[in-house]
């Protein structure tokens, strides 16, 4: 019998403001990379609850997430993984100086999308660009999207 295939379910946050956007600029096997600030989902946690959890603990940034960007998969090219991210839009609604960052967190920084662009080979995955330009495109889908019980 074979084993099960199962993809890593992730959440990410996308913000915006003033033209800017909240990366994490982090330590990867890969060297520095950049990505949104984004992690795994946690047995028992939901989705809104984990990406509350991801900004905070990667950018000190209190977040409130208001929309469902989109639900993105990837198989990873050089590993056998592939990820299922839940991005999600929202507010950050304050920030916390003394918290510390997560282990492998070097900074996070605001960057508008042409440094984001320019920045592409130092992306973490095809993610980042993707939901940064469906944001600006104005997608968004209601929160009561989904359902967990």
């Amino acid at each position: 019998m074979s084993a099960i295939w199962k993809p890593h379910v992730v959440v990410a946050a996308v913000i915006e403001d003033d033209g800017r956007f909240l990366l994490v600029e982090e330590e990867t096997e890969d060297g520095l990379r950049y990505n949104q600030p984004a992690g795994h989902l946690e047995p028992g946690e939901s989705l809104l609850d984990a990406v509350r959890r991801e900004v905070f603990e990667e950018t000190a940034h209190h977040f409130d997430p208001t929309a469902l960007l989109g639900i993105y998969k990837w198989p990873h090219p050089t590993k056998d993984l592939t990820y299922l991210r839940f991005a999600f839009t929202g507010v950050v609604g304050g920030y916390d100086p003394t918290a510390p960052l997560d282990a492998g967190i070097v900074r996070a920084v605001w960057l508008t999308r042409d440094e984001i662009n320019a920045s592409q080979a130092r992306h973490r995955s095809p993610f980042v660009l993707r939901c940064i330009d469906d944001y600006l495109a104005g997608r968004r889908f209601p929160l009561d999207l989904l359902t967990e019980y």
